[in-house]
């Protein structure tokens, strides 16, 4: 699934390209709510572009520039431009383009307002003035609401012990990374999943089952493995203890994801319900727990019936702990594909359906590209090393590596030496001295390792650490890949034809490059538009979190500006619409002066690798506009530095939607259940407002919607790489027509619209 939308109800109107139906004006400040761009085969009934045939407001009277199309009280001040003072103000909400813009104009008017006031204490304030502005600042510390409270003397009384697993309920994220509801592949209740699947794997890795039976409904689940089972002497310990189990023993588990001993005792610290029986040779040992303590234990009961030995585990994930979630199956079963191609001659199912890969590596890039690919899939299958590759005409690199069967998101030190070892392998094979930039161009690969002992950089194992493994891979992938390649000459020439052509591409680009560059010079030293950060991902364990905002225009800007944190928060705005560059050759976007500051801030002009940020977080406003700029911004990111999509840096900021307050309460609601549930609570002398822009809410209250710990990001997730074209070719394409079609098809009335 590609994200290219916002948040949605499934009251979610699809909007029309024709300018004509003024009855479907509410759908544009209906809220967006998960929105899935599906290709035109499989029609969505949603869609993130909503209709712009809002009425306009009353045209202001007085001149404006082109970079606000509004009077604001900051068109006032001093500096203001000889040239802004002569643009003429588009009539009636519509710009020199016939753009209509009367949303933006209304937003604009009360955002830059707030700015004004704030920017103003630079220009000099009274004291006055500055005293009010000092006060506001402090109220805004969270921690203000533990003032008074009376500092207990420190003597030995408040000394606290927590036990293992009241020590993971209290910091959970130490164990499991976030939490959230379900929506992010990456929240909790995967993790809980994982790990209790990892022990499975272990026992098929070291030759015991090759089943695994798995269960979810009503959010409980439910994994049964055929393995040798948990020794039923221990059945508790290991459980429940921290530091307890047999993957210390390299005598028993030689390759194991699960290195820790966290892991399961995790799923049973932060589940309302958590039991465990371990069959061995007609005998079982049954526990079960309640967030961690135990409720009842049956050791060594002789079986009435012969069972084959295992494990099996059930837990329901604690709503106390995690809030209302649910299972997204879609994520599962891309997890369950994983742990097939890892695992080739394993069998798991999911509530009956089976998860199967003869092939493995093979099977995975054959599922993700089908036949898009410039020649036949390669691979290599070695005792501890597997990987398979290919090239496609698509921009970019793809990799998804794995350690002992964990994926690791972030890579690590094994598929930086794939990535040298391949470089080697080809330039050894050709006898040349290709750039690797040349080589890599296109790529889309996957590499499994088995490491005897693991280190990751983290409980949850997205990135591997082990520097020793180094010149094992780079030797092995660079002398598999010259194997391949004399076992293949039809490949490899084609590949060498590959080669060249991004050779030959890289050199055209570089002039281009060059030019932008120049002229980017001749402009300003600084880049345009951005307000940066003060740490970045070069900085270390500083920049880790660090992150970018692309807004539309400086309304939103002004408001984030004065909102953020400017260790870690930087912002680029854009001047309005980007340009759609769907089907545009790549030297086209540096000749586009707007995209190419925005590589600049991104610090990608040359290469993703140099990526300055963590995170890079569309926040556009919840309406027609905003929606078509975040398809644009997506359109840009697929179609030229895709990785950063798969690799989940791309992610688009949720703001709420609306503001139900009485005198006393606020409440911020980021959906219309959300809305109408507060409404409710508050009673019928609440008030309601609706946010259409970011720029009209207060920078004092916008603060907490950018706070790396309380905001909303969704990240843009990819299914299958297979779908990217298609997908793009039918909403960002030249298919005008079957795309009014299909929007008209799915166009909603005004009674089926919640204004």
């Amino acid at each position: 699934m590609i994200v290219m939308g916002g948040t949605t109800d499934s009251k979610k109107a699809v909007s029309s390209l024709k300018k004509t139906a003024s009855k479907t004006s509410a759908a544009a400040s209906k809220a967006p709510a998960k929105t899935a761009l599906k290709p035109a085969s499989k029609p969505a009934a949603k869609s993130a572009i909503k209709p712009a045939s809002k009425p306009a407001e009353k045209p202001a009277s007085k001149p404006e520039t082109k970079a606000s199309s509004v009077k604001t009280a900051a068109s006032k001040a001093p500096a203001k431009t000889a040239a802004s003072s002569k643009a003429k103000k588009p009539v009636a909400g519509i710009d020199e383009n016939g753009t209509f813009r009367a949303w933006d104009n209304a937003k604009t008017k009360a955002a830059v307002k707030k700015t004004e006031e704030k920017t103003a204490v630079k220009r000099g304030t009274t004291a006055e003035q500055s005293a009010k502005n000092l006060a506001a600042a402090k109220a805004a510390d969270p921690s203000l609401k533990n003032e008074g409270k009376k500092l207990a003397s420190y003597d030995d009384s408040q000394i606290k012990h927590l036990d293992a697993l009241e020590h993971i309920r209290l910091r959970s994220g130490m164990y499991i990374g976030r939490l959230g509801d379900g929506s992010n592949q990456n929240d909790g209740i995967y993790v809980l999943l994982k790990e209790i699947i990892d022990n499975s794997i272990d026992e098929f890795i070291v030759g015991f089952g090759n089943r695994i039976d798995i269960q979810i409904a009503d959010n409980r689940v439910k994994v049964r493995d055929y393995g040798r089972g948990i020794p039923l002497g221990k059945v508790v310990e290991c459980v429940s203890q921290i530091n307890t189990g047999a993957k210390y023993n390299d005598d028993v588990f030689q390759f194991s994801v699960g290195m820790n001993g966290v892991g399961t005792k995790a799923v049973n610290a932060l589940s309302s319900y958590f039991k465990v029986i371990a069959i061995r040779d007609g005998y079982a040992t049954e526990a079960v727990f309640e967030q961690g303590k135990l409720k009842s234990e049956k050791k060594n009961v002789k079986l009435a019936k012969p069972m084959k030995n295992g494990t099996y585990f059930e837990f329901v994930p604690d709503e106390t702990i995690f809030g209302k979630y649910s299972f997204n199956m879609e994520f599962v079963e891309k997890r369950l594909w994983n742990y097939a191609y890892l695992n080739a001659g394993l069998t798991i199912t999911l509530n009956g359906q089976p998860f199967t890969s003869q092939n493995g590596l093979l099977d995975l890039l054959q599922k993700e590209l089908e036949s898009d690919t410039i020649y036949p899939i390669g691979s290599y299958d070695g005792l501890h090393l597997k990987f398979a590759f290919t090239h496609t005409n698509s921009y970019g690199e793809n990799y998804f590596s794995f350690v002992n069967g964990q994926y690791t998101s972030d890579g690590g030190t094994h598929l930086q030496a794939f990535k040298e070892g391949f470089i080697k392998g080809v330039n050894e094979f050709f006898q040349e001295n290709y750039k690797s930039e040349d080589i890599r161009e296109g790529i889309t690969a996957a590499v499994l390792v088995k490491v005897k002992d693991p280190v990751f950089e983290s409980q949850t194992k997205n990135k591997l650490g082990n520097t020793d493994i180094r010149q094992w891979v780079v030797g092995e992938v660079q002398s598999g890949l010259d194997d391949w390649l004399h076992k293949n000459p039809k490949a490899a020439d084609m590949l060498q034809k590959k080669i060249e052509a991004n050779e030959k591409l890289r050199t055209e680009l570089s002039a281009v490059k060059k030019e932008a560059k120049e002229a980017a010079k001749k402009v300003s030293i600084r880049i345009p538009k951005l307000d940066d950060c003060r740490f970045h991902v070069e900085d270390g364990p500083k920049g880790e979190n660090s992150m970018i905002f692309i807004t539309e225009g400086d309304s939103a800007a002004g408001v984030m500006t004065h909102s953020r944190d400017p260790n870690t928060q930087a912002i680029f705005r854009l001047r309005g619409k980007p340009e759609n560059m769907y089907g545009k050759k790549q030297t086209d976007i540096y000749k586009n002066d707007e995209l190419f500051q925005l590589m600049r801030a991104l610090g990608i002009e040359n290469s993703v690798e140099d990526l300055r940020y963590s995170k890079i977080v569309i926040a556009t406003d919840a309406d027609n506009d905003g929606f078509h700029i975040r398809n644009l911004l997506l359109t840009f990111f697929l179609g030229y530095f895709e990785e950063l999509v798969t690799s989940g840096r791309v992610c688009i900021l949720e703001t709420p939607l609306f503001r139900v307050r009485t005198k006393k309460d606020n409440v911020y609601c980021y959906s219309e259940d959300e809305r109408d549930k507060a409404q409710l609570k508050m009673g019928k002398n609440c008030e309601t407002s609706r946010f259409k822009g970011l720029g009209e809410i207060n920078p004092s209250e916008f603060r907490q919607f950018i706070d790396p710990a309380t905001m909303r990001l969704t990240p843009i997730e990819v299914s299958q790489l297979k779908i990217i074209p298609q997908l793009l070719s039918f909403y960002m394409g030249k298919n005008t027509p079957e795309r009014r079609t299909f929007i008209e098809q799915h166009l909603l009335s005004n009674a089926e619209i919640d204004v």
